[in-house]
């Protein structure tokens, strides 16, 4: 295969993945530069390695990678002044009401729900952003992480438990 077709075979089936591959950076490192910087070293490692890939789901390969890539890029870089993720500097969602006041609200409630997600241990946090935010099946998560069906359906349950729990806590203060 000339380098142009690997290319363009890399493209074809990686691209379509990247926004999947950020969000999970994203999450894992907490914030949006590390996440930036990530996202492209692991891009790079399935370029370099994708004689390796062997077809299946380019997704759940992209993402293990992204994952490994992580995880080796905090324990060589964790730092405690990494800067939390904002939604609304972070996000170019904008809320669909012009009313000032429910605009106020859905932004608090999103940072609410932001700061419950990133309290979570990293396992729980990684399980719940690539269930629920990626969508992805059980055993693809599974095969992501390198963990048992049974461990991830697990790692969901009490990360959903915890969530449930900070959440509950945090707005029954509130209201």
């Amino acid at each position: 295969m000339s380098d142009t077709e690997r290319r363009e075979r890399f493209e074809q089936t990686v691209l379509p993945h990247l926004d999947a591959a950020y969000n999970l950076a994203r999450w894992l490192t907490r914030n949006d530069q590390d996440a930036q910087d990530v996202a492209q070293e692991a891009c790079l490692r399935a370029f370099r390695f994708f004689d390796r890939y062997q077809g299946g789901s380019a997704r759940a390969w992209l993402l293990t990678i992204v994952r490994n890539t992580c995880y080796t890029w905090l324990h060589k870089n964790r730092h405690s002044d990494s800067t939390e993720f904002d939604e609304e500097i972070h996000s170019s969602e904008v809320c669909g009401s012009t009313d000032p006041e429910v605009q106020a609200l859905t932004a608090a409630e999103k940072e609410t729900v932001n700061h419950a997600l990133e309290d979570l241990p990293d396992v729980f946090r990684e399980a719940l952003v690539l269930r629920e935010m990626e969508g992805m099946s059980y055993r693809e998560i599974a095969d992501v992480t390198s963990v048992s069906l049974g461990t991830v359906m697990s790692r969901l349950a009490r990360a959903r438990t915890r969530l449930r729990h900070s959440l509950t806590v945090e707005f029954s203060r509130r209201f």
